[in-house]
């Protein structure tokens, strides 16, 4: 297999590595993974996330283990386990869908190996074609709100939503970033905020329920999110909080933008109804733990309710930035989502 490199995920000298997200940003630390059991528990501690690069890292690791010489029936059981680590990121689906066709080829290795490195030089020109699209939305001084992390740490490329502003950045120069802190994990805080400074993108940090009083005093222009699966009818899951994103970017008439590969469409998906939304551990709420140290804020045995994604309806939705184009809501309408 040859040389793959990204921000936070690399195939080099024969090992698949991983950056360690969760202990971003005060100390990088890289993970060598060479076994199913290994990446289940990077992805599911968040060590690797982000929806393209899930179904990434996924792909690379099979990769590596037809290179090591591991059966057909072992390399389906390992596509089975990976795609079941997150229900949500469609994503990470489609990649193993992807490996499973090459799976069944005569020489499978070959074919497994060639399929993963496409799906990462894929996604990295998908970013590329996104950036572009995007930033023809984008101002010069404009004031952005963005949530969560959507930028290179979360694909092989520049990004999704973040990866539109660092182009618009470097068209225009003078654009102003909001982020979002992104509770519970605060991957707006941790990590948007690390990739704008390496950046130079001039940005300011706030906790998520102070986004309507900065709508309501006239400081956002644009609102650009990124997405974990598009439904059939426009309707999108994305880190919780991008609905109630939606609902005030409405109420107040600002813009507001899904930007995305169209690898996260999920036709079969007629509705947002019927994305499968993850719920994540307790611990997530109750505290908080990290590179940053450890708090427990909440009573024990506190109930918690903690959806990793919401569900933000196509009403809502001023336009879909995908790599095939810009679409709208009478594409929408008249089932143009998508099609180039």
């Amino acid at each position: 297999m040859k040389e793959l490199v990204a921000r936070s995920l690399k195939y080099q000298a024969g090992k698949v590595q991983v950056l360690d997200q969760y202990l971003l940003p005060h100390e990088e630390t890289w993970h060598h993974c060479e076994s199913v059991a290994q990446m289940k528990s990077l992805i599911l501690t968040l060590k690797v996330r982000g929806a393209p690069l899930i179904g990434l890292a996924a792909s690379l690791l099979v990769a590596y283990l037809a290179q090591q010489g591991h059966s057909k029936a072992q390399l389906s059981e390992a596509i089975d386990e990976l795609e079941a680590t997150r229900p949500t990121a469609v994503n990470l689906m489609h990649c193993m869908r992807c490996l499973r066709t090459a799976l069944q080829q005569h020489e499978y290795v070959r074919a497994v190996i060639a399929e993963a490195e496409r799906l990462f030089e894929e996604d990295c020109a998908l970013c590329d074609r996104m950036a572009t699209l995007g930033a023809t939305l984008v101002e010069p001084g404009d004031n952005i709100l963005t949530h969560c992390n959507t930028g290179a740490l979360a694909t092989a490329g520049v990004g999704t939503a973040l990866g539109v502003i660092h182009h618009a950045a470097r068209q225009h120069g003078d654009i102003h970033i909001w982020v979002d802190e992104t509770r519970p994990l605060l991957q707006g805080g941790r990590l948007t905020a690390y990739e704008l400074a390496q950046w130079q993108i001039p940005y300011t940090l706030l906790c998520d329920n102070m986004a309507a009083s900065l709508m309501a005093a006239g400081k956002v222009d644009k609102i650009f999110v990124g997405a974990d699966r598009i439904a059939a009818n426009g309707d999108f899951a994305n880190k919780v909080g991008t609905y109630n994103l939606a609902v005030l970017a409405h109420y107040h008439n600002i813009p507001f933008y899904v930007v995305a590969p169209v690898t996260t469409l999920d036709m079969s998906c007629a509705s947002g109804g019927d994305i499968p939304i993850e719920q994540r551990a307790e611990g997530e709420v109750t505290g908080v733990s990290g590179s940053f140290g450890s708090c427990q804020w909440a009573p024990k045995g506190a109930k918690v309710y903690n959806p990793a994604f919401d569900v933000t309806p196509a009403a809502l939705i001023t336009a879909w930035v995908l790599d095939t184009g810009i679409f709208y809501p009478q594409d929408v309408a008249t089932g143009r989502l998508g099609t180039a």
